[in-house]
């Protein structure tokens, strides 16, 4: 059980390394004050889901959900 929870921590680490990464390549949320003056009707606010930075919320959502599992397993004392 001790190599599966080695195994389990460096998942962990290269799973945070990610996270942070992921932030800091996102937008801040000042950069869509476009919308108070219209430009969220333009082709990119309507499809903003399937943009870069689209692609990048969904997957820093689930990098974030892998960390919190993550975080429970090792916390649990299972391993």
């Amino acid at each position: 059980m001790g190599a599966l929870r080695i195994v389990i921590q460096i998942i962990f680490i290269i799973l945070c390394i990610a996270l942070t990464v992921l932030v800091l390549m996102q937008e801040g949320k000042s950069a869509g004050l476009g919308a108070i003056s219209g430009a969220a009707e333009t082709y990119w606010g309507k499809n903003k889901g399937r943009s870069m930075e689209g692609k990048l919320v969904k997957f820093t959502t689930c990098l974030a959900v892998g960390f919190m599992l993550l975080t429970i397993i090792l916390n649990l004392g299972v391993f």
